[in-house]
């Protein structure tokens, strides 16, 4: 196909169980809910579902929230927050005002607010990671959140918490301040020395009420923004001896050549790589002896330039709504494929990048879709994200690829084969992509004494279209086994796939094989 040279169709992945990389934080398994279209209301949340729990949420939407295995949640924006006002959210639900969101151009009741959503992020074990208005408010009001959120003194903002419900602090630890201030699309858009300067302020005076709070800096919108590099820079030199993180959001998607768009890790690796560069330079130019992390706090597939040449002019020139539909892409398989590619990016990176978000979890650009009073389902990138999630624990492994090359478009020549591995309790998980859209690979592991035990793939169904997709009425992209021999050191991949291979020591699988040739 156009786009592709086909070298060959063997590869070697080399791994050796004490070449490790860095453990791997839970914290790269995060996720995002921002009030813009249907993510929260008949996302989460819609009182009137037949499967909503006593607060309105919903039940269905909840085991796949469960089921997906994220680890920490941001919220509520996105570019919802530069225009949040807090105080709106809390206090008796009837009592609330309704707001217009200049943002996503929508109307918020108000309905779901900080007590709401910090309950359901209990019961669904994430952790919730805050963010503050840097767009049209200030240190001050980011205070005064951080002190209604995590103190339990006698004060004024403490006391109002309890009279709305909650006597003890909800006790967040990360905190981001304010969203993609480098862009002009943002309410109360910054050049990087304005907001570096606000972010201090408002840092500092964070500071000094909850020490132990960890702040993330708001880095560039993409690699591709005019200012990326010397706005980290900037803001950095503000910021560096207050902050623990750094942000980077990453948005992929197909345009013209399909090759490019399975090459992404290739990009997101380059981001990675390029901020962590200048990261380390101006921990040195100030004497840091901390570390910077990086906080990938949006990444995902998204259509941008459909919703660029479609769908926003609707959006800015219609009548306001409550909840409109924004940005409800429906994944093919090919964006399964790139997704785990892309969680590969940030296990290999996970020395520096500290924190990382899909964006979003429900319906906005999403794993999980539903419908207003009816079904909820998992979408095609669903998978990747909860299988990686699962199994990715211990340490990150350097792998060694030995493949084919493909040639892109953008990113020249890439490895047919995108591999990361993880190393715990005496197993190795691999993560790896097929690239090639029509070959599959043999693949040979190298390792010192594991097999395979197991492997499962993600590719299109048996008809080969990788544009499937899975709707509420059918859901026909989903993992299915590979067929691999006991203690067996080779598999094969199909063509455009993410896989799963997990492997054990070769003595624990033989072990295993005369214990289930006794049992029959």
């Amino acid at each position: 196909m156009k786009g592709i040279t086909i070298v060959q169709q063997v590869a070697t992945l080399r791994l050796r169980s004490d070449e490790t990389v860095a453990p791997v934080s839970r914290r790269l398994f995060g996720t995002f809910v921002e009030h813009m279209g249907r993510s929260v209301y008949t996302g989460i949340h819609e009182p009137e579902h037949p499967t909503a729990d006593a607060a309105g949420f919903r039940r269905d939407v909840g085991a796949l929230v469960r089921e997906l295995g994220a680890t920490c949640v941001r919220y509520p924006g996105g570019n919802f927050v530069s225009g949040y006002r807090w105080e709106d959210g809390v206090g008796p639900v009837e009592n609330r005002p309704v707001r217009v969101d200049a943002a996503w151009r929508s109307l918020e009741s108000n309905a779901v607010g900080l007590h709401e959503f910090t309950g359901w992020a209990t019961e669904m074990g994430l952790e919730v990671m805050m963010a503050v208005n840097l767009g049209t408010r200030g240190a001050a009001e980011a205070a005064e959140l951080l002190e209604y959120c995590n103190l339990d003194e006698p004060t004024a903002r403490v006391a109002e918490r309890r009279r709305n419900g909650a006597d003890a602090a909800f006790g967040f630890d990360v905190w981001c301040l304010g969203n993609e201030m480098d862009g002009e699309w943002q309410i109360g858009h910054k050049t990087a020395d304005e907001y570096g300067r606000l972010a201090a302020e408002t840092a500092r005076l964070m500071r000094f009420i909850d020490p132990g709070v960890e702040l993330v800096a708001a880095g560039s919108s993409s690699a591709e923004m005019a200012t990326f590099g010397e706005w980290e820079r900037t803001v950095l030199r503000h910021t560096g001896d207050l902050v623990d993180h750094i942000s980077l959001h990453a948005y992929y998607e197909e345009l013209d050549d399909v090759s490019d768009f399975l090459a992404s890790s290739a990009r997101l690796d380059r981001f990675i790589d390029e901020v962590a560069m200048i990261v380390a330079g101006v921990e040195q130019e100030l004497g840091l002896t901390k570390h910077i992390g990086i906080s990938v706090d949006e990444w995902n597939v998204w259509n941008t330039t459909r919703f660029n040449q479609v769908d926003k002019e609707p959006l800015l020139t219609g009548p306001w709504r409550f909840h409109p539909r924004i940005i409800e892409d429906e994944y093919t398989v090919t964006d399964a494929v790139v997704v785990g590619s892309l969680l590969n990016s940030l296990l290999r990176h996970a020395d520096r990048v500290s924190i990382a978000n899909q964006a979003q979890l429900v319906n906005v650009i999403a794993p999980i879709r539903s419908e207003p009073g009816g079904a909820a389902w998992r979408q095609t990138i669903f998978y990747p994200f909860a299988i990686t999630a699962a199994h990715a624990h211990g340490s990150v492994l350097t792998v060694g690829v030995e493949a084919a090359t493909l040639t892109t478009p953008t990113y020249g020549d890439v490895l047919q084969l995108d591999a990361t591995a993880t190393f715990d309790d005496d197993r190795i998980e691999v993560f790896v992509v097929n690239r090639s859209q029509t070959d599959a690979v043999d693949v040979a592991l190298d390792t010192d004494g594991f097999v395979v035990e197991s492997a499962t793939t993600l590719t299109a169904p048996d008809d080969g279209d990788r544009r499937t997709t899975n709707t509420a009425d059918a859901q026909p992209v989903a993992p299915r086994a590979l067929a691999v021999e006991p203690g067996s050191a080779t598999v094969q991949l199909p063509p455009l796939s993410w896989n799963h291979l997990r492997l054990v020591r070769a003595i624990e699988a033989g072990a295993r094989t005369e214990t289930q040739e006794e049992n029959a």
